[in-house]
């Protein structure tokens, strides 16, 4: 175990005391370096070794003086040498080390000065020899101590992932797998941290493996099976004539090692690929980071995007912060100055309880945990502001690691999560040491996070911790939309909303909002979630919080708006978030986050109460509604062909097909769904509405097509499918307006501040991707096509991916138009409509998406819609809205005046128009 840094110095002081009037002879070189690693508790015998044969950059056979291997190479003169040279001299051997020798150090002395090189950080310092006493903390690496920085993006993070994915393919390859294979790796994981982070002396697993193991690696299982058996004993049952290279390994417990495993294979490429992973500086991973990579690397599809598959502690701060983070440290600073105060609060965060219920390889725990350990620091800080110090520190460290609990479906990554807790504990305790000038470890390790293996939605939480208040709940639950989740997640659904209408359609998330909100009743935990945003736009929005707010009273403390969740790997899909902080408790200073835009910053507001839709005002849900609830045209989806592709034309086939039987020409009408509608693509489709059975005889290709929606519709396994079967000229569903009619777009891209809505002739087919509104004024396509109304549509409207989905039941049914404008103030919406529609025809050779992309949008049209924004806002109100938040907190004020409140009460109001 490392010395503590009062024990360093000691020695520190003999070595200068014993050194510094000595001459510099070779023969003395050794014994100086030595005693130089034994200042620091190491012995240089074990883990470095003098004059190593090398192949030098220029070819030539070259010796080192002393190598660590993957530590520190040593380059040592005369007295008054110059030590430039000899740091070029001690480059010139790297060409002849393998990766994982490389040193992260390089030290060149000329035994009165000594000359580190960090080769990471890329910087160096220089002390003389009797300066060591004082700054024996630049070679706090060697006694196990190491200020460590860790990057999402460092590259060991994903070279250490990668070596494990090919050591478990060449296991599973041999015939090794499953269960004892996922074990066997967590142990090697496990092993590896030790080795680099002071719970092994440093290098003893790698040491072992080099020294004791052939090269064909045909006796390493045997070795490693000794090594995982030695870690489990305690060192008093230990056999007294043990080797001494498996005596220096401690003993861990925690039930790791516990489990008689088959006995592994291993060949010379295994047995590299281990050595090689030895060699990478384990010290510099993070475990919340390395988990989840871990993990991937199961899946060799996933391994090749490994950065993707972690949640990014930035966003995890984003959960914990506002949960309760941000209170503990105003607590901490209020206590400043008073021992009762922080000695108080010390023991408040000892008692503490966490949960993940679906905490994977247990991210959130972990950077939760280090965050809780680094107050405790804090605290102890201030307690010991005198300087006295604590006579064992152990005695006054207060938080671990059974506060922290998870569950977990799949195995594998609920172990990883149990093993990644020990990690940061151990360098949370390293960071103590070093703090406080005690070496402090625990082990044999007596505690664990409680991390439990099984479908958290099919199991008590209360029951398993029974013995145990949990203080806060949290994490990252799997999303899944309806239409993804398997027969068993549908079966979870029903199983905890049980016939609570529309549950079905829930996303998969919303269970956990439903348990965590059971589990909270007459408690006072708190919870904070990452979701879909979908559970707070669209249909969902009325079906899960209804249910929450009617069985549990839940009140929503904190949001994150919508932001875009995302890694910065390479290929990362990003995902459109919210992070939604609930509980029973009604706290007065709830807070939202809002962003500017999805890649911002967020900014924080406090207000009153937040509804389910994120944003300021009172627990209003919009239901899908049948009609508008103010007195304007309807709006109904376009007609769904459900054909096979028989009746539809691309113009291709149209052209073919005219060719070919002229008469057919009067049956073939244009046809938009969505995206042609935006992209202005030719398309057509036979629409047969009233053709005489004789005249469709007489148009064999035609006959030909009909035929195959027929044949397609009896094969469909919907039954509404099937009876169509019997009208196969038809559309589906047949709702086609008689007069010209506003078109809207189901599907329109994010990035658009508006929806593109525009007019089509009676003659065009609007198909199912398109909701069309018939007998609507200039007035009508104005409010329709405002901030105003797409500032609703953003905070109302569904998501497909991260695209507007747009409802006629629940965006526009439920859309509060203005409060009876006057003539005036509708003939200056119309007239800024017109001058739209009028800018938009400058340029005919552009579609709506090209006039609507935030990049191509013409200026002037931008002015047009500014002009159209203004006339629009001034028939809600005189004053403008701030912001696009001002505009939807108002007409969810205006909706609450035209619609009967959610928890009883009277319609208020309605208007015509």
């Amino acid at each position: 175990m490392p010395l503590s840094w009062n024990e360093i110095k000691s020695r520190a002081l003999a070595f200068v005391k014993e050194w510094e009037n000595e001459s510099s002879e070779d023969a003395e070189a050794k014994s100086f370096w030595d005693d130089f690693f034994n200042v620091f508790g190491i012995s240089r015998r074990r883990v470095a070794t003098f004059e190593t044969a090398v192949r030098k950059a220029d070819q030539k056979q070259g010796f080192i003086d002393l190598l660590w291997k993957g530590v520190v190479l040593v380059e040592h003169k005369s007295k008054g040498k110059d030590l430039d040279r000899a740091f070029q001299q001690a480059k010139d051997y790297f060409p002849g080390l393998k990766e994982h020798e490389l040193p992260k150090y390089i030290l060149v002395s000329d035994f009165d000065r000594f000359r580190l090189y960090d080769l990471d950080a890329s910087t160096s310092v220089e002390i003389t020899l009797s300066d060591l006493p004082n700054q024996v903390h630049l070679f706090g690496f060697i006694a196990g101590y190491e200020k460590r920085t860790y990057k999402e993006e460092d590259p060991v993070n994903i070279k250490a992932a990668e070596l494990m994915g090919k050591l478990h393919d060449r296991l599973e390859e041999v015939g090794y797998t499953g269960h004892a294979l996922e074990v066997y790796l967590v142990r090697l994981l496990f092993c590896l941290f030790a080795d680099d982070t002071g719970i092994f002396e440093k290098g003893t697993f790698w040491e072992y493996l080099d020294l004791k193991t052939k090269p064909d690696g045909s006796d390493l299982a045997a070795h490693l099976s000794l090594i995982f058996h030695t870690l489990n004993t305690p060192r008093e049952t230990r056999l007294k004539n043990l080797d001494e290279h498996l005596a220096a390994f401690p003993y861990v417990n925690g039930r790791l090692f516990e489990e008689n495993l088959p006995p592994a294979a291993f060949d010379s490429k295994m047995r590299e690929m281990l050595i090689e992973a030895c060699g990478l500086d384990w010290g510099k991973i993070s475990p919340a980071i390395f988990g989840s990579m871990f993990q991937a690397v199961m899946n060799p599809k996933e391994r090749r995007n490994l950065g993707a598959h972690y949640t990014s502690e930035k966003n995890i701060q984003k959960v914990i912060r506002p949960l309760f983070l941000d209170d503990l440290y105003s607590e901490f600073e209020k206590a400043k100055g008073s021992r009762a105060r922080l000695n108080e609060l010390h023991q408040k965060i000892a008692r503490l309880h966490f949960l993940d219920p679906a905490c994977g390889c247990g991210n959130f725990l972990i950077i939760s945990y280090r965050e809780l350990r680094e107050l405790e620091i804090l605290i102890l800080r201030e307690l010991n502001k005198t300087g006295q110090g604590f006579l064992n520190v152990r005695d006054i460290i207060q938080v671990d690691v059974d506060q922290f609990a998870g569950i977990e479906y799949d195995e594998f990554p609920a172990r990883i999560a149990e093993v990644a807790m020990w990690l940061i504990d151990h360098q949370m305790n390293m960071k103590v040491s070093e703090e406080f000038g005690q070496y402090f470890v625990r082990l044999p390790l007596s505690k664990a996070a409680r991390i439990v293996h099984g479908n958290a939605l099919r199991l008590d939480w209360g029951e398993i911790f029974s013995k145990i208040e949990i203080s806060y709940i949290f994490g990252n639950p799997p999303f899944i939309g309806y239409q993804w989740q398997t027969e068993s997640q549908k079966q979870d659904l029903i199983s905890i909303f049980k016939d609570h209408k529309g549950a079905a359609s829930l996303d998969y998330v919303a269970c956990w909002y439903a348990l965590t909100s059971k589990y909270m009743v007459g408690k006072t935990t708190r919870c904070a979630f990452v979701s879909t945003n979908s559970i707070t736009q669209g249909e969902q929005v009325q079906i899960l919080w209804s249910y929450l707010f009617k069985f549990y009273d839940v009140k929503i403390n904190f949001a994150h708006r919508t932001f875009k969740w995302t890694n910065e790997a390479k290929g990362n899909a990003a995902v459109h978030c919210v992070i939604i902080g609930f509980s029973n408790i009604d706290i007065s200073n709830k807070i939202i986050f809002e962003y500017a835009n999805v890649n911002s910053e967020p900014s924080a507001v406090f207000v009153n109460n937040i509804n389910p839709y994120l944003i300021e005002g009172k627990n209003i849900l919009l239901e899908p509604l049948r009609y508008p609830i103010c007195h304007v045209p309807k709006m109904t989806l376009g007609s769904m062909p459900k054909d096979g592709g028989n009746l539809l034309l691309s113009q291709k086939e149209k052209d073919e097909l005219i060719l070919n039987e002229p008469e057919a020409e009067k049956w073939i009408r244009p046809f938009l769904m969505g995206e042609e509608f935006l992209n202005n693509i030719p398309r057509w489709c036979l629409w047969l509405l009233g053709i005489k059975p004789h005249e469709l005889k007489n148009l064999p290709n035609v006959m030909r097509r009909v035929e195959g929606v027929r044949k397609m519709r009896l094969a469909s396994v919907a039954e509404s499918t099937r009876k169509a079967a019997s009208t196969p000229t038809l559309f589906k569903q047949l709702n086609q307006p008689n007069s010209n009619y506003l078109a809207i777009p189901r599907v329109s891209s994010e990035r658009r501040l508006y929806i593109p809505i525009g007019y089509l002739d009676a003659s065009v087919i609007a198909g199912d991707k398109i909701y069309t509104v018939p007998n609507t004024s200039l007035y009508h396509f104005g409010v329709l096509t405002s901030l105003m109304h797409n500032s609703w549509m953003r905070v109302t409207c569904g998501r497909l991916k991260s695209d507007y989905q747009y409802s006629n039941s629940i965006v526009y049914n439920n859309f509060p138009w203005p409060l009876n404008p006057n003539v005036a103030q509708k003939q200056k919406v119309e007239e800024a409509a017109q001058t739209v529609l009028d800018t938009r025809a400058k340029y005919p050779g552009s579609s709506l998406a090209d006039l609507y992309d935030p990049v191509t949008m013409p200026p002037d049209l931008v002015r047009a819609h500014a002009v159209l924004d203004k006339a629009v806002d001034l028939c809600y109100r005189p004053q403008p809205f701030a912001s696009e938040l001002a505009r939807v907190e108002f007409l969810f004020g205006l909706y609450e005046q035209l619609s009967a409140p959610m928890f009883g009460g009277e319609k208020k109001s309605t208007y015509k128009k």
